[in-house]
Formats: structure tokens, sequence, C-alpha cells
């Protein structure tokens, strides 16, 4: 009888025992859906979500105002992406400075840091611009502050590190947004920067083409330039005929003649830009004797003649807009080509924009984040390519600057990144990076040169061929 009774109290307890844990598992919330998290953000909306192994990739619009200074004066819709890997790692926070893709991709820090990112179409490039556009509200505060409200809307979800990075115009915004919100991010990458901090002292690139690679390569590149100028009457008949085949018109640049010199003017900096040292085999040796068709052929897969179009041209407004009254643009001269030659030499971007955008520039602007990455750096670095045009105005850093760093990659052009520095910098680079997302391994805490990317490459999530565009666009 106690025997039973025993038994009897036992399987009582069990049952309790059972029917309490059922009751807390039901209890337990259910987890919610990234996409849920993200589109419960006031203002995001969902334009697509796309599938990639390992990850899930968002295209979403998020409202913003035209102002930030004034928002109750209007809104407009502003495209971000989001690689979504896991609310545990960091997040790495990217724009390349114009539009953003919308195809699941991974930037350098990502892929070190094995994280998430948060990728941002830049203000005013369609169809991220206000409707009607106000220009004067397209300036590299407002850009920061589109980037600040991102960032303060995501970072409840992505509560981990987060660090800005941005390739050429992008490392410029990365910079930008230090400057002006400094205390958001725990790390900014920036790559290729042009530091245009006087925009009427441009003597470092001419300085930078009289050295560059080997005076074989340069005279190459020199003569082809110089004798699409000499041949300028049979190859502007040729540019005719394939604008009007194309549908191409010159309204915004004025003319044809300005167009087709500013294609062959920008001819030496793309290569640079774009090429490497042994892509000067593909040049024509002898341009005096080469035909018009191999001179054109040259000119055109370098520079590009629908660069300067209107159509070519419209895409980039917004950047125009703000070389000409923020950024600044670079001017070379040409002491291998007789003025004779020259009619209207590097154009300002003023004949880049439509005159019923009015433009003012402000030479105090770059001068003020100069100044502030010199005396403020923290947790920055710079990667450069040797022999990049626009690494000729770097940014530089002064006593100020804190954990910080300026690096270049030899031989590297405009594509120029960590895994092309040299073996100590790069694993330098490396791991102040996975410090500064909080996951840098206790062996690379002990020893900085074990430092490597926590995620393997992916050929197609991490594909970093220079973007071609006109040469005279960083």
């Amino acid at each position: 009888m106690r025997k039973a009774l025993r038994w009897l109290l036992a399987l009582v307890v069990l049952i309790g025992t059972v029917s309490t844990a059922g009751a807390a598992t039901a209890a337990e919330p259910k987890a919610v859906d990234i996409k849920d998290r993200l589109l419960s953000i006031p203002g995001m909306s969902l334009i697509e979500e796309k599938p990639y192994t390992g990850y899930r990739f968002f295209v979403l619009n998020y409202t913003q105002p035209v102002d930030h200074r004034r928002p109750s004066k209007g809104t407009f819709q502003q495209r971000i992406t989001v690689l979504h890997k896991d609310v545990n790692r960091p997040t790495v926070f990217y724009t390349g400075g114009y539009n953003v893709s919308t195809n699941p991709s991974r930037r350098e820090p990502t892929q070190i840091v094995d994280g998430n990112q948060v990728s941002m179409e830049y203000r005013y490039f369609t169809p991220s611009r206000p409707a009607p556009a106000d220009w004067s509200k397209l300036d590299i505060w407002q850009a920061a502050s589109d980037q600040h409200r991102i960032f303060e809307a995501l970072k409840p979800i992505y509560s981990e590190n987060w660090i800005s990075t941005g390739g050429s115009k992008g490392g410029m915004t990365a910079t930008y947004y230090e400057r002006f919100y400094p205390r958001d991010m725990d790390g900014v990458v920036a790559y290729v920067a042009p530091n245009d901090v006087v925009n009427k002292e441009d003597s470092a690139y001419d300085r930078f083409f009289a050295r560059v690679g080997t005076e074989e390569c340069r005279d190459k590149l020199n003569g082809v330039q110089r004798e699409a100028l000499v041949r300028r009457a049979p190859l502007e008949k040729k540019y005719a005929a394939y604008a009007a085949d194309n549908g191409y018109t010159f309204d915004t640049i004025g003319s044809l003649d300005r167009a087709y010199e500013a294609v062959v003017l920008d001819y030496v900096w793309g290569f640079w830009q774009y090429s490497t040292l042994a892509d000067c085999a593909d040049i024509p040796a002898d341009a005096k004797n080469a035909t018009d068709e191999a001179i054109w052929d040259s000119v055109d897969t370098i520079s590009g003649f629908s660069a300067y179009t209107d159509q070519g041209l419209e895409t980039y407004t917004p950047y125009y807009y703000q070389a000409g009254t923020q950024l600044g643009a670079p001017t070379i001269h040409f002491p291998h080509i007789e003025k004779k030659y020259i009619r209207y030499g590097y154009q300002p971007p003023r004949n880049f924009v439509p005159r019923s955008i009015p433009m003012k520039f402000e030479p105090w602007v770059m001068r003020d984040v100069d100044t502030w990455v010199k005396h403020n750096a923290r947790h920055m670095l710079f990667v450069y390519g040797e022999n990049d045009p626009w690494g000729a105005e770097p940014f530089r850093l002064g006593h100020g600057a804190r954990d910080s760093n300026v690096m270049t990659a030899p031989g590297m052009n405009h594509g120029a990144n960590v895994a092309g520095l040299v073996p100590d910098q790069k694993a330098l680079a490396t791991a102040r990076i996975l410090d500064w997302a909080d996951v840098a391994p206790a062996k690379v805490q002990e020893n900085p040169s074990a430092a490597r990317p926590l995620a393997a490459f992916d050929a197609e999530l991490d594909a970093r061929d220079v973007e071609r565009e006109s040469a005279l666009r960083p």
C-alpha cells in the first residue's frame, strides 16, 4: 500500500512537471523573421527579396526627408539593400556614392568580418531622387544624415559593431559620414578616396602622370592621345555617324566637338584608372602610323565615346553637380600635345550639368573635412592604388589621428584593396578591421600577422572588378 502511494505521488509530480514545461514552452515568444523585423521599421518598405545561399538579401525603400534640417518640407524614397547573415554578427555599411546594386554582393570588409552588409543608394541618383528635385539639398551633410538615419533605424536590429566603407566616391562618402557623425561607426575603411582640398591647385596630378608606370608605356599612351586630336576631322565624322546610329545628342556639353575632345583628354587618365602596366601591350605602339580605326578603338575602349553625350551624362548629373559645388574636380595639362590641337582643355563640371540647374562652388567644404581627418581620425583606414590617378591627392593623417592608417597597394589601380597590400600591411589592416568589428580571434589579438578574412572568398559575391565609367568620375 505504501509503495502504491509513493508511485501515485511520483506520477502526480511527473505529470505536473510535464504540464509546467509545456506551458513554459508555449509561453516563449516565437522568433520574428528578419524580414518582418526590417519592415516593422517606420518608413521601411520591401521592393523585393532575392535568394543567396547563406544569406537573406533584401532590396528596400526607406523614407527620408529631402532636408534633414527641415524634415517637414517633404520626403523621398531612398533605396537600400540588406545582405543579412545573422543579427549577432557585425554589420558593414557600404555606399559606392552612386546607384546601389540590386544584386547580392559583398564588399571586402564584409568578407573580412563575416558580417551583414547594408548598402545605400546616394541621394539624387534615380530612383532615389525627390520630385521635384531641389538640387540645393544635394550636399555631403545631407547625404551623411541619410546614412545616420538608416543606421539609427537598423541599429536596434543589428546591435553588434558597425564599420562603414566605400570605394572612390563611396570612400569619400564614408569619410564625410565619419566627419559629421563620428559616434555612429566603430571603424571606417575608405578605398581610393580622392581629397581635393584646394580645387584650383592640381599640380599633383601633373606630377603623377610624369612618373606613373614606365616611360615606354607613357609614350605609347601620349602618342595615341595626341594622334586622336591630330586626326580630329576624320574621327569626328566617325563620331557623328556613331552618335546618329545610337541616337546620342550633345545639348548639355554644347557640341559634338566639345564631347570629342573631352573623351580624348580622358584617355591617359582612364588607362591608369582602370588598367595596369601589363595592359600597355594592347596600346598601339606606333600611333602616327596606326589606322584611324585603331586610334578610335583604343580611345573608345578606355574613355568611351558615349561618356559625354546627353545620355551618358544624365545618370551622373548628381556627381557632376557635387563636383562643381563641393567636391572639386581635377585639371591637368598635356605637355606632349601642341596647344593648337587643344581647344577646351579639361572642362569644368558646370559643362556636364544642364544649365537649368544652378551651381555655386563652396571652397571651404573640403578644407573642413581635410582638417577634421588630420586632427580627429579614429579607427580609419585609407587604401590607395600606386598607379591610380585619383590617389595623387589623398587623405593624410595628422598628429591628432588615433589608430588610423593610410596604405598604398603597389602597382594597383582604382580597384586597390586590402588584399593587394604588401603582406605586413595586409595583415595589419585585416587585424585592425577585425578588432574594430570586435570579432578578432584570440590568436590575431596576440599576433596581428595571423589575421585573415573570417569568410571564405566567394567568386560571385566578392567580385571586385573596377566598374568602368568615365575617367573623370571617381
